[in-house]
């Protein structure tokens, strides 16, 4: 079993950092961090051809020490330790760290987690060899500030990948159930443009601009499409748990809730290829260094 190193930050119980200027805290301390955290196998499945690409640089870089941005329930930064890296995983979630922690234990792994807020915690000293993230980074108020407040925490020579859905239009998969939806829940909040979001790194000539006024270096913004996918009995789980509709289902009643996942399912059959449900996920790889 590995044994796992000190870091600055030390295990602490996951309890949610203070409201910042939006309401990213609030919402993954809610029911979407509930729902990740009840569905994780299935995303872990679901985002598994994201892992390779992002854990790319550890080729160049062994036994990096290295920071996973937004973690979640800690898929990636479990896949680096066993890469060899010495991880730490920093993520706003409360339940998704607990859920970390509990995994990273289970598997003797030389990672940390700590729930905090990525923009404005305080990582010490400049010690990361590589910032890496999994659709974690498009979630900031203050892009700009963010990336530089991040840049900060990585060692002269360092580097930073991450992944990003490109626009709603190249992801239909992503936008298939509330468009399903719609009439059937007059409260399903619209999409906010340009706000935080899933979508709010579809503009790479934005995105370059944000990475070089937070004094990154090297920018490469690289189209990339993984194909992705997930047991088609777990559509269900899906469609009433995840993303806009299953926020909106969070509280209806157990009939109501299934009910509508019955009504939107048909929707899905594009993307039905026999018992599973496949997609490709149209997102930039992105790279930069200090």
């Amino acid at each position: 079993m590995t044994v796992p190193i000190s870091y600055d930050f030390e295990p602490e119980p996951a309890v949610a950092p203070p409201l910042g200027a939006n309401d990213q805290t609030a919402l993954w301390n809610g029911a979407a961090g509930r729902a990740w955290v009840e569905t994780q196998a299935l995303l872990d499945a679901m985002f598994a051809a994201f892992v390779p690409v992002l854990l790319e640089p550890l080729a160049q870089r062994p036994g990096a020490d290295v920071l996973d941005v937004g973690c979640g329930t800690g898929a990636l930064v479990l896949a680096a330790a066993r890469a060899g890296a010495v991880c730490a995983g920093v993520d706003v979630s409360a339940p998704m760290i607990e859920l970390a922690r509990a995994r990273a234990a289970s598997e003797g792994a030389n990672a940390r987690f700590v729930c905090a807020d990525a923009q404005r915690y305080d990582f010490g000293a400049a010690r990361y060899d590589l910032i890496l993230s999994r659709l974690g980074v498009m979630f900031f108020d203050d892009p700009v500030a963010a990336f530089a407040h991040l840049r900060g925490a990585v060692r002269e020579g360092g580097a930073m990948r991450f992944l990003a859905w490109r626009g709603a239009a190249e992801n239909p998969f992503m936008t298939t159930a509330e468009r399903a939806a719609a009439p059937l829940l007059p409260e399903l909040l619209p999409r906010r443009p340009g706000g935080p979001g899933q979508f709010a790194f579809a503009d790479a000539r934005q995105v370059r601009e944000i990475l070089q006024q937070a004094g990154w270096r090297a920018v490469d913004i690289r189209p990339v499409e993984l194909e992705c996918g997930f047991a088609a009995c777990e559509l269900p789980a899906y469609l009433s748990r995840l993303g806009p509709v299953g926020l909106a289902l969070a509280g209806a009643d157990p009939a109501d809730r299934a009910r509508v996942v019955e009504a939107i399912a048909p929707a899905f059959a594009p993307f039905r290829r026999g018992d599973e449900i496949r997609f490709s996920a149209a997102c930039w790889r992105v790279d930069a260094s200090v």
